[in-house]
């Protein structure tokens, strides 16, 4: 047997030069993960049915976060470190963005942008109009939505289109729902209007004890590319029925 398998100082010293090792390679790796989801993107699920049929109950996506630019809000638990944004970027209506909930600073909420500053947002009879003008939008075919107990919700479909050109498909579950009519909303410059898809079964900016207007320095981000997506009716840890649950076609479909 050699020396040093005999020697007890020897075996300390070498245990604490690898745990040191590791620990640095670990703070390492934790520091490039804050930094890749602070500065690049960060992952986020979609735990409701607001945007349908754009985002499902179980998609998996990856949020943008150099899009706007940075504010407070950009970084893990969003530390007071500097207020506004820095390098900002301008916010294109249409746009698919996750924005901490005004009224708590905390809750991340994904809506999509209708309303820039300065803009008018008004709903009526379910119809969006936007600086006095109702938004174009065609009826196509009905959004059919699976349920628990087998059984298929159809719910009226219709494609928007912004003046930008920008389209995108809503649901109309209910004929005047509680946002199908609404007061003139003006938007105060540094703030936007954000509605869901899904206009029957999203709080938003109609709704301004919920939400209300988003400041810009609320927002984490833009809406990119899903990168996974299962069926809610599933259950995810069942990785055995990932074959039959796993909607294949959605990942790494951009979030339009």
């Amino acid at each position: 047997m050699s020396e040093d398998n005999l020697n007890p100082a020897k075996d300390k010293e070498d245990f604490k030069q690898n745990f040191s090792d590791n620990i640095w390679i670990a703070l390492q790796a934790l520091i490039i993960a804050i930094l890749f989801r602070s500065l690049l993107f960060q992952p986020f699920s979609i735990p409701s049915g607001s945007m349908l049929p754009t985002l499902l109950i179980g998609d998996y996506l990856f949020v943008s976060k150099y899009s706007y630019g940075y504010s407070k809000h950009s970084l893990p638990f969003s530390p007071p470190l500097f207020s506004d944004r820095i390098m900002g970027q301008d916010v294109t209506r249409g746009d698919v963005i996750v924005f901490k909930l005004p009224r708590d600073n905390r809750t991340d909420y994904i809506k999509r942008v209708v309303g820039l500053p300065g803009d008018t947002i008004q709903v009526q009879n379910g119809q969006l109009y936007l600086n006095g003008s109702a938004v174009a939008r065609e009826k196509i075919e009905d959004f059919v939505s699976p349920q628990a107990d087998g059984e298929d919700l159809k719910i009226t479909q219709y494609v928007e289109t912004l003046p930008n050109g920008v389209r995108y498909r809503t649901l109309d579950l209910v004929e005047n729902g509680r946002g199908d009519n609404t007061a003139i909303f003006n938007v105060p410059q540094g703030y936007y209007f954000v509605m869901g898809d899904n206009r029957d079964n999203s709080m938003d900016s109609r709704f301004s004890r919920a939400v209300g207007f988003v400041p810009y320095e609320n927002i984490v981000g833009r809406a990119e590319v899903k990168f996974f997506s299962v069926n809610h009716l599933g259950v995810f840890w069942r990785v055995w029925e990932w074959p039959v649950n796993i909607r294949w076609v959605r990942i790494f479909e951009a979030v339009e």
